[in-house]
């Protein structure tokens, strides 16, 4: 597990992007979302070549049903990543599917209204008694353990109830400090967590 601030990632490693990877950074229309996915990818691809002891620019990425990244000629090392912000998590396991969801928390929503439609209305309920700073850490800490879920299994949006724990994951929350939420997801069992701070 690998943890990056953003705006202090340098931009060479934009370098290490490819083609589609730089025509799809184009279309961004927000020069700030642009170079945080920037660096984003570039930071994914300096970790994997380390791991696969492989030049960064020659890796080749596969896109699962729902979107879901994997390396196209390495099927033993599985991979996720999420930012948000200025914040990027990276999640990596051997021979097990995981997934890794982050959210800096900097939008007003109506959270209960939210977690009726996406959770239910028990789980509603639940985040309305709560008061204000309260229900905001549950509804993210509730929000990243199911999407990192579905970013394991790889499943769009409603493959299973997000008030079940879905069979056969390990999934824990990640401490990310005041504003950021996360949560790792992993298929199987875990033997160890490591995690790291990229500099």
């Amino acid at each position: 597990m690998w943890r990056a601030d953003l705006e202090a990632v340098g931009d060479g490693l934009s370098e290490l992007l490819d083609d589609g990877e730089r025509e799809r950074a184009a279309r961004m229309l927000r020069d700030g979302d642009r170079l945080l996915w920037t660096r984003a990818r570039g930071v994914l691809r300096a970790l994997l070549g380390r791991y696969l002891e492989a030049d960064p620019r020659t890796l080749r990425f596969a896109t699962g049903a729902h979107g879901k990244p994997a390396l196209a000629e390495h099927e033993r090392l599985f991979f996720n990543l999420s930012h948000s912000g200025e914040i990027a998590l990276y999640a990596f396991a051997q021979g097990n599917d995981v997934g890794v969801d982050l959210e800096v928390d900097r939008r007003v929503l109506d959270r209960p209204a939210l977690a009726a439609r996406a959770f239910g209305v028990a789980e509603a309920r639940r985040l309305e008694a709560l008061g204000p700073q309260a229900r905001q850490r549950e509804f993210l800490q509730t929000w990243t353990r199911h999407e990192a879920a579905l970013k394991c299994r790889g499943t769009g949006i409603g493959a299973y109830r997000a008030d079940a724990q879905p069979e056969g994951l390990w999934i824990t929350e990640l401490e990310l400090g005041a504003r950021a939420i996360g949560a790792l997801a992993v298929e199987g069992h875990v033997r160890e967590l490591r995690c790291w701070e990229w500099a």
